[in-house]
């Protein structure tokens, strides 16, 4: 059975018969304290909610799932949620399927930048389902971790690579038992809620000596302009100049590599260059 990982304690299971070209059409199945529950229909947005007893509902971008545990279980912690609203990440795909041929290019060359090796351990922040495909298609790696605040998402790709861990949380807060990380993409970063310090301020924690931080917009930093107009509530802020992620990154001891930016791509490569022990 297939699983999500969530910054908070909720395991997520998906059923077999799950296609992402389908949404609607299957039920996902959440699993909790022993308890299954599965879809009973769909509704545009997600909720997470734990109202007092032991009820609570969860509504995806697809599916609205409910269950009622027995009283005689007692308290459940584990569903103790405040309610929250997914944002809408589709853009992303839909922004990278109707662009030019050029497309797959880039990505091919934002992959190339990490330098992946078979022993490496990868990390794709907020990564668009198309870039994952790529990225598991064309490497060989050890360990492929992919971090973003859609439980819909995480639930498409992982329902297609069981191989691929998927964690739902923030990323300055991925557990550091996934250290040390090799590679580590931020595809989306203007989509991350935190200051390039605390970004990296987090990565270096979690990077081995000579581990490269790959930065990108597939698309440039023009159609992110007219992203953030179109989805200023994903859309949170620019791609670093060159002195300013120059300066952050070298407080954190990460030495950039390359910095491109063009018509059509972004992309700047930082290596760590501490030299670090992990255990």
């Amino acid at each position: 059975m297939n699983s999500l990982l969530l910054s908070s304690p909720l395991f997520i299971k998906l059923h077999p018969s799950y296609s992402p070209t389908s949404h609607p059409l299957h039920p996902l199945r959440i699993s909790t304290g022993g308890h299954n529950i599965t879809r009973s229909r769909c509704m545009p947005f997600l909720q997470l909610s734990a109202p007092k007893k032991k009820h609570f509902t969860l509504l995806t971008n697809h599916f609205c799932t409910e269950a009622t545990f027995p009283s005689s279980e007692g308290s459940i912690s584990v569903i103790d949620f405040q309610e929250l609203v997914e944002k809408d990440w589709s853009f992303i795909d839909l922004d990278e399927l109707n662009s030019n041929e050029d497309h797959i290019e880039h990505i091919g060359r934002i992959i190339s930048a990490g330098g992946i090796q078979e022993n490496s351990r990868v990390l794709v922040s907020i990564g668009s389902e198309k870039f994952v495909d790529h990225l598991v298609k064309t490497s060989s790696y050890n360990f492929l971790l992919v971090v973003h605040d859609s439980l819909f998402q995480l639930a498409v790709i992982k329902e297609k690579y069981d191989e691929v861990k998927c964690w739902q949380g923030e990323l300055i807060s991925v557990p550091e038992k996934w250290a040390p990380l090799d590679v580590v993409f931020l595809y989306f970063l203007p989509a991350l809620s935190f200051s390039l310090d605390q970004v990296f301020a987090a990565l270096a924690k979690r990077c081995s000596p000579g581990a490269r931080v790959v930065i990108s917009h597939p698309l440039g930093k023009e159609v992110l302009e007219q992203q953030k107009k179109q989805y200023p509530d994903a859309v949170i802020a620019d791609l670093p100049d060159r002195v300013t992620l120059q300066k952050v990154a070298e407080n954190h001891s990460f030495q950039m590599t390359e910095y491109a930016d063009e018509p059509g791509i972004f992309l700047a490569v930082l290596q760590f260059c501490e030299v670090k022990n992990f255990q």
